[in-house]
């Protein structure tokens, strides 16, 4: 993305077959300033409240890109100045989109909670939607193996789920759901670890990542609860003698992490 790239150069530019167009206009939120519209009150008093759209069933923030966008939209009514960035924190939480430009010829553009989260946490760190989410046909037999051996070593581990995810931009990887007792950083480095260790059975050229299951906001994790069954369950009786033998049922999915 050139320097001169920002949010009002791209908006026009945006269409389903230019997900990485998308992605460049979120770098772009992500690194400028947009102007809320406040339904009530004024900036930084108890009662001030952002306006609302609702899309699709799904509720939105409007905002505008610039001033001139602001005197184009004809708001005569209060503004908040606010980094892209931090609105996308502030919103995804709550399950609400922005949406830019909402006067705009064609009606502006709506981002989803989704995406903001992804703003506010790093277009980097967590894939390109829409994600394309189904079994995991490769063959990895021995990495389930030893991962579910090691899991039994893993006292903080409850279980694992996988499944294989197409991200929007970027190759197709397998992933690993991870549940575990607490999300403190002993039981983190402990669950790392098991990982490390497996992860030297995986086939070449196979990318492998994980989930955190406790994540209330990872559309991953909410799949993998919605959808699937551990391949590996702490709780559950173990069937045979071989490690690892319950490990023939794909299921789960997740984001690529370095080990």
């Amino acid at each position: 993305m050139s320097a001169e790239e920002g949010v009002e150069e791209l908006l026009p530019r945006i269409t389903p077959d230019r997900p990485d167009v998308y992605e460049r206009l979120l770098a772009a939120l992500a690194a400028s300033e947009v102007l809320m519209l406040l339904w009530h009150g004024r900036p930084g008093e108890p009662e001030a409240q952002y306006g609302s759209v609702e899309v699709a069933g799904h509720g939105y923030a409007p905002c505008v890109t610039s001033g001139r966008e602001l005197t184009a939209s004809g708001w005569t009514r209060a503004h908040e100045v606010v980094g892209g960035r931090d609105i996308a924190a502030a919103l995804y939480p709550e399950h609400w989109g922005l949406w830019l430009n909402p006067h705009a010829p064609g009606g502006g553009l709506g981002i989803p909670w989704l995406d903001l989260r992804r703003v506010a946490g790093g277009l980097d760190r967590l894939p390109a939607g829409p994600l394309r989410i189904s079994e995991p046909s490769v063959r990895a037999d021995a990495f389930y193996a030893r991962l579910t051996a090691h899991a039994r070593r893993t006292p903080a581990l409850r279980s694992l789920r996988r499944a294989w995810v197409r991200p929007a931009i970027g190759p197709a990887y397998l992933v690993i759901g991870l549940d575990v007792d607490d999300a403190g950083e002993r039981t983190a480095e402990t669950v790392r670890d098991m990982m490390r260790q497996a992860v030297a059975a995986v086939p070449d050229g196979l990318p492998v990542g994980t989930v955190a299951m406790a994540d209330a906001f990872d559309p991953v994790a909410m799949w993998l609860r919605a959808n699937t069954r551990p391949f590996y369950d702490r709780d559950a009786p173990v069937r045979g003698d071989e490690p690892g033998q319950d490990a023939a049922r794909p299921h789960g999915y997740g984001y690529p992490r370095p080990y």
